[in-house]
């Protein structure tokens, strides 16, 4: 029997190792394309039996082209790089890593909650080029008692809330797919969008990036945001208007917004999101540790070798 070709579309990662770990059972041949375009793809993955992906885009006419396809394996949470519809009528199972970098990207929405509470990133800039210089970071207001807005509830935000509330921080969540009472059980207040935004004086996102959430954040959600209030962003870029949120920090209307995730990245040298004391920016590192990047690679690959030997996988991603 020959051996089973998995192509490897696009890899950020120092080494495949992890993946080439869980895939050693049924002793592939891995080829890795040139570059994420749709040539370079079809050039290793045409005849594959299995794709790996990360961030490379696999439309539906690419997906045609696959002559043997059985699984696409995506390194990450989001499926939004892949045409699920297409591959469904394919028949090629496509799985995901839903459940790893939890702890990294809930530690990563505290810590840029406190960076913008406490101002730490103006401190250090102030202290560095010199200044010792309290009153140019004033006010600073205590963290207990005041809101955190989680738009969406999922395993991310899930194990954000905790750790908000050991802070003194009331937590609140807007979750159309998830109960009231879920949400109670976890100590965390259900309330409309609205109310949400009205309430909270720090707004973090943890929505799918999906054809309604688009934007989602706009220039009427801004107007609707407590007046200082601050907005973290650790799940997709294009989640929000980056105009209208430089409008709503210039306005005062936000006091301040820390991302770790943009519209385009890498963000653009000559993008107005840099060099404001009140922002802070993150290369897209809240998933990162060695931990959670051996986590997803040995997930990810796990499931596509189920599939490729009949089994089932444990995280196929479901069409709707």
């Amino acid at each position: 029997m020959p051996r089973p070709l998995i192509a490897v579309t696009d890899s950020p990662f120092p080494s495949l190792d992890p993946a080439k770990a869980a895939l050693a059972r049924i002793d592939p041949e891995l080829r890795v394309a040139n570059s994420a375009s749709a040539e370079d793809i079809l050039a290793v993955g045409r005849d594959a039996d299995a794709i790996l992906v990360t961030y490379a885009k696999l439309p539906g006419d690419l997906l045609r082209q696959l002559r043997r396809c059985k699984a696409i394996g995506r390194f990450g949470l989001g499926v939004d790089n892949i045409d699920i519809a297409a591959a469904a009528e394919l028949g090629i199972t496509v799985t995901y890593v839903p459940d790893y970098c939890m702890q990294e990207v809930s530690d990563h929405a505290m810590a840029l909650l406190l960076a913008l509470a406490r101002k730490v990133p103006l401190s250090n800039a102030l202290v560095q080029a010199g200044r010792w210089d309290m009153p140019a970071v004033v006010p600073i207001h205590r963290l207990a008692g005041r809101v955190l807005g989680l738009v969406g509830f999922g395993n991310i935000p899930r194990a954000l809330a905790p750790k908000a509330k050991a802070f003194g921080l009331r937590v609140v969540a807007h979750d159309p797919n998830v109960s009231q009472h879920a949400l109670a059980a976890v100590g965390v207040e259900s309330m409309s969008f609205d109310r949400l935004l009205e309430i909270s004086d720090f707004v973090s996102i943890h929505a799918p990036l999906l054809p309604v959430t688009r934007g989602l954040f706009n220039a009427e959600v801004f107007g609707k945001m407590k007046q200082g209030s601050y907005l973290i962003n650790t799940a997709r870029g294009p989640l929000v208007d980056e105009d209208a949120l430089l409008a709503a920090l210039d306005s005062g209307r936000l006091a301040g917004a820390a991302l770790d995730v943009v519209a385009v990245e890498p963000l653009p040298k000559e993008s107005r999101l840099i060099g404001r004391d009140n922002v802070v920016l993150t290369p897209h590192t809240g998933f990162y540790s060695v931990e959670a990047l051996n986590e997803l690679q040995t997930k990810c690959a796990a499931d596509v070798a189920r599939v490729l030997s009949g089994e089932t996988p444990v995280y196929p991603v479901k069409t709707r």
